[in-house]
């Protein structure tokens, strides 16, 4: 559940889920109506997004994942446990 939450956070927080990246899905699908995933994937690669424009946005993911993300959440665990260390009993 945690990963799955991260990974929707920062894909909204940072916008790499929009229409703008990641094209017109829902309609696109409806468009293809693929009978399976092999069919969609050429589909959307060929008619959608090129697959390099989409593992650019992975690797723009990971970054935000890896970097800014993880550099909030240490900032944010050390003023905790910095509040923690001065006030013990508030909590």
């Amino acid at each position: 559940m945690a990963k799955e939450w991260i990974l929707n956070s920062v894909m909204n927080r940072f916008q790499l889920n929009f229409k703008r990246n990641v094209g017109p899905t829902s309609e696109s699908i409806r468009k293809c109506a693929p009978k399976t995933v092999d069919e969609w994937r050429d589909y959307y690669f060929s008619n959608v997004k090129p697959e390099e424009h989409i593992t650019g946005l992975g690797r723009k993911l990971y970054v935000k994942i890896t970097e800014v993300i993880e550099a909030e959440v240490a900032c944010r665990l050390g003023v905790f446990l910095e509040l923690n260390y001065f006030f013990p009993k508030i909590r």
